[in-house]
């Protein structure tokens, strides 16, 4: 098993002392070769319960009262911080929703990558840049851009979905074991996004699993080939075959978020 998520619990706790839980008893799994789509409103848990998965929420406020989180038998909660920051990049590897928030406005493109590799591969730099001019040219789709000059770009130079590609580029670029995608399609358009989330289904390796978390039931139709619901930090119904869920969705919850998809789709 990949990823086992046993029995998670996320609290927040104010400056005032004052606790929020955000995930209650979340028992989650994810194979080799998966794809899980978490879906659910915002404030549902989704990505608290993603981003716990690399530690990456900011602790404090967060904090987890129980439960347990293990990538390849490696425990993640109890794991000190060193071997954490070995996992990050390497074998867990993100694609956040805003690029502009992840990108450092100060240095190139280029450069980025390259630190990306660097900081996990004991490899020269120009071996380093060979491999972010390989995967900018895997990321580009249709666009014109050539990789050399895309590199030497800042990325307030860039489209959101060229942005995007950059941090597509970033989270796969090291072959990680696991891919966290949280809401990596938000802020494109249609037919950007479109590309985008082809380009991620062709790059996902059949060895890997991708965490999706969306709120977009088509990403998911898309994409998933196993899903969860969330609600009020719950995880209120499951299901290991996605079609069959967007027939006949079990739980009241689910139904009314497949019927406004529905109802979108006709629009």
């Amino acid at each position: 098993m990949l990823l086992r998520i046993e029995d998670l619990d996320v609290s927040y706790r104010n400056d005032e002392g004052e606790v929020t839980a955000a995930a209650r008893n979340v028992n989650l799994t994810l194979e080799r070769g998966e794809v899980l789509g978490i879906v659910g409103e915002s404030g549902s848990g989704k990505s608290t319960v993603s981003l716990s998965v690399a530690r990456l929420l900011p602790s404090p406020p967060a904090f987890y009262p129980k439960g347990k989180i293990f990538l390849d038998d490696e425990e993640i909660l109890s794991m000190p911080l060193p071997r954490l920051r070995e996992l990050r990049g390497k074998k867990i590897g993100v694609i956040f929703q805003d690029p502009m928030d992840s990108l450092s406005p100060l240095h190139r493109i280029g450069d980025q990558l390259v630190e990306t590799v660097l900081l996990h591969e004991k490899v020269s730099k120009q071996a380093a840049r060979d491999m972010a001019l390989e995967w900018l040219g895997k990321v580009r789709g249709n666009s014109t851009m050539d990789p050399v000059t895309w590199a030497k770009a800042y990325p307030h130079e860039l489209s959101g979905g060229m942005q995007q590609r950059v941090m597509i580029a970033m989270g796969l670029m090291l072959g990680p074991d696991l891919v966290i995608a949280d809401e990596p399609t938000t802020a494109l358009d249609v037919t950007v996004q479109a590309q985008v989330l082809k380009l991620m289904k062709d790059l996902h390796q059949a060895n890997s699993g991708v965490l999706l978390i969306t709120h977009d039931l088509g990403v998911v139709s898309q994409m998933a080939t196993k899903l969860a619901v969330m609600k009020n930090g719950r995880v209120i119904e499951t299901s290991d075959d996605p079609a069959a869920f967007f027939a006949h969705p079990t739980h009241p919850y689910s139904q009314s978020l497949v019927g406004e998809a529905k109802k979108m789709e006709l629009e």
